[in-house]
């Protein structure tokens, strides 16, 4: 559902937000990228006037937006929209509008059921998806027969020129069969509807009321504002003129007994008879109390003696079976349904609450040109058809041909939605791809063995600390490669700022290093040593239990935090990325491609993120002095405290962030592994050892002739 401003609309809005401080003055006006915020905004706002509908799409219930389920029709409460919408409906109906959730995981249905190694389900309606079913879950639909034959007359559709026409000729057709007595459900497409029918039958004389059958004159509704009150008015629906108004909620999957439920009006005449002892005694807690009521009826019905429940039953059911063979020869539940459904799926689901388990009942479809699938799919054709015969105000067209008609558009509704949850899936395949990376790394860490793979594909595992040392190397490999690549010229190395970035991230102090007349495997190796000697400090310092928790919370808390955010990220490239259609390029493959490399990023920030943290924090040592910092300066994010419960000392550890270091500004480039250029001259000050054979890198294949990564083979023990 889309909808868009026409020009004059676009020219009204510049002039109603131009006085916004949000909204630049420029040639380009809303379509400019500085307004682009205001611009989705406007459109937001006018999805939520033109679209979504009150007691529709949504209701408003104690100050809140709560959705309704449009297949269901049931309320569904702590669901939000995306994107600002949610907020947009919120002003609309003027309630107060709460913050923008951020999604922290997500998942389809789709995905979800395939992480099942065996899938199987039973439903009443799977058939008419059964190509669903196959091409998703590759899950065949067999159909099983009934074991009583079915009684159920299902009448042809009734097509009407009007809405108007329609309901009225709806409302006559539940006053006549109220009049025989016999027991009618009659199926709306959404509250609002379902509201409306309600006070069309209270003109013409059946009014709404709390109970109906068995003798009452008076009909009950039951949709997502009465959702509490689902199981009396399903066990009340086959009783003897018995009228029932519902959305798609009512009765789904239950049997409506013909006659009435024994059981249910056996409980109900039970918890009756304890409310009014407990009123002659002055207890009215249950009235004013929701939660009391609840318990009190649970505990009202089980201090029933089975005795007296057995009477009360019997006698219910006495009546109920006399009951059920009047509705039974009045040709059992007549079902009424207002409009056709996109599915064919939901149509079926309301036809089989009649004639269920050998009954008889009837159903019959009440449609208008009027209405949403109508307008749609041919309604021009069967006006002109109803024009050329001459058809009268208040006269249906009853065809096998025309409900056929209507049958063959929701199967093009329906094979519109598989092509767009196909096409969703597609999407959803390329992230659930990351999703189990990243939740295979969570897992991993949770249990402190980590498996990383080389590129030959053997996997080795590693704890946190070997994991984190693998990270801190990497980084340390990559960032001197960036400022002082080995196939560059000592002239164009850039020391001063690969010191700075080495204080960024190790928070060491780097200003004591000297790098002159050294190579870059020799400046790496003097970087490395330094980065690793003031960790071990750290560790010694608080001993390697506490360590590790720290290391295996840090990592928790960074993934988590990334994931989410990549999350937002890939939700903004996805809302985009059908315009690439235009440029002639699938949208599906740019998705993968740059959702790739949003994945790699995140990865990388993930590894930089923990190695900053950690090296970052500082022992406060006992009585709350922290340990001496290579750097000075004024905290900018508050400090991650964690104090050491099983400690045995008498003094306990505790970990501080003095400051998080300021973000990365140089963009890192992997290692290469060229020849090293030429040393020039300057004053040693550590001695190092000349080695007669050139120097094998980290990342350089293994001398040994494995295929391995040398950091990998024979590095390891290094």
């Amino acid at each position: 559902k889309t909808v868009t401003l026409t020009e004059s609309g676009m020219a009204k809005a510049e002039q109603m937000v131009k006085h916004l401080p949000q909204y630049k003055q420029t040639a380009a006006g809303l379509y400019d990228p500085e307004n682009m915020q205001v611009l989705h905004h406007l459109n937001q706002a006018l999805r939520a006037h033109v679209i979504f509908h009150k007691d529709v799409d949504y209701m408003v219930k104690d100050g809140e937006v709560v959705i309704v389920d449009e297949f269901t029709g049931r309320l569904m409460p702590g669901r939000r929209w995306s994107d600002g919408l949610h907020q947009a409906v919120e002003a609309k109906e003027k309630v107060k509008i709460e913050r923008e959730n951020q999604t922290l995981a997500t998942v389809t249905f789709q995905n979800y059921f395939r992480k099942y190694a065996k899938l199987a389900g039973m439903t009443g309606t799977a058939d008419t998806e059964a190509e669903e079913f196959a091409k998703i879950y590759k899950l065949d639909v067999v159909v099983i027969p009934p074991n009583r034959p079915l009684r159920r007359v299902e009448n042809p559709d009734l097509v009407y020129r009007t809405e108007k026409e329609k309901w009225d000729a709806i409302v006559t057709e539940i006053v006549e069969e109220h009049a025989k007595g016999r027991p009618v459900l009659v199926g709306t497409v959404s509250i609002e509807k379902s509201e409306k029918l309600s006070a069309m039958l209270d003109r013409r004389g059946l009014k709404r009321g709390t109970t109906t059958g068995g003798g009452v004159d008076k009909h009950v509704v039951l949709n997502a504002k009465y959702h509490a009150q689902e199981a009396e008015f399903v066990a009340q629906a086959g009783r003897k003129g018995s009228v029932t108004i519902a959305t798609n909620m009512a009765g789904r999957g239950t049997d409506i007994l013909l006659g009435g439920n024994p059981e249910f009006m056996a409980r109900q005449q039970c918890l009756a008879e304890q409310i009014a002892e407990r009123l002659s005694k002055g207890d009215e807690r249950f009235v004013e109390d929701e939660q009391y009521a609840y318990f009190f009826h649970l505990d009202a019905f089980y201090r029933v003696p089975k005795e007296a429940y057995s009477r009360i039953f019997e006698h219910f059911k006495r009546q109920c079976d006399a009951e059920h063979d009047e509705v039974v020869a009045l040709d059992g539940l007549h079902i009424v349904a207002t409009e056709r459904h996109e599915a064919r799926r939901i149509d079926n689901q309301l036809r089989g609450r009649a004639g269920r388990q050998g009954d008889p009942g009837a159903s019959r479809f009440y449609l208008s040109l009027e209405d949403d699938l109508m307008r749609i799919f041919g309604s021009d054709r069967i006006s002109g058809l109803m024009q050329r015969l001459g058809m009268e105000e208040g006269v249906p067209i009853e065809h096998g041909m025309v409900t056929r008609a209507i049958e063959r558009a929701q199967k093009q509704v329906e094979a519109q939605n598989f092509s767009v949850r196909k096409h969703l899936l597609e999407y959803d395949d390329v992230m659930n791809k990351q999703r189990e990376n990243i939740y295979a790394l969570r897992r991993q860490v949770l249990d402190g063995k980590i498996r990383l793979q080389d590129e030959e594909g053997e996997e080795a595992e590693l704890d946190t600390r070997e994991y984190l040392m693998d990270l801190a190397e990497d980084i340390v490999d990559t960032t001197v490669e960036t400022y002082a690549p080995r196939q560059a010229d000592f002239e164009q190395w850039d020391l001063d700022a690969l010191k700075r970035e080495a204080e960024r991230i190790f928070a060491i102090d780097a200003d004591g290093l000297t790098f002159d007349d050294r190579t870059a495997d020799e400046i790496r190796d003097a970087l490395w040593t330094t980065i690793r000697a003031s960790y071990d400090e750290k560790e010694k310092l608080v001993g390697r239990e506490v360590l590790q928790r720290v290391e295996r919370d840090i990592m928790l808390q960074i993934v988590d935090q990334q994931w989410k955010d990549h999350l937002y990220s890939l939700d903004h490239l996805k809302e985009g990325i059908g315009l690439r259609g235009y440029g002639q390029r699938d949208p599906l493959v740019e998705y993968k491609k740059e959702s790739f490399e949003l994945f790699q990023a995140m990865k990388e920030r993930i590894d930089e993120e923990i190695v900053r943290y950690l090296w970052w924090l500082r022992p406060i040592l006992e009585g709350g002095a922290p340990a001496p910092t290579p750097r000075r300066a004024a905290p900018r994010r508050p400090s991650l405290i964690l104090n050491d419960p099983g400690a045995e000392s008498s003094s306990s550890s505790v970990f501080g962030a003095p400051r998080s270091p300021a973000p990365n500004t140089a963009a890192p480039a992997r290692s290469t592994g060229a020849q090293q250029p030429p040393r020039v001259g300057g004053d040693d000050v550590i001695k190092t050892v000349r080695r007669d054979e050139p120097k094998v890198g980290r990342n350089d294949p293994c001398p040994c002739g494995s295929g391995k990564k040398y950091k990998k083979c024979h590095g390891a023990a290094a």
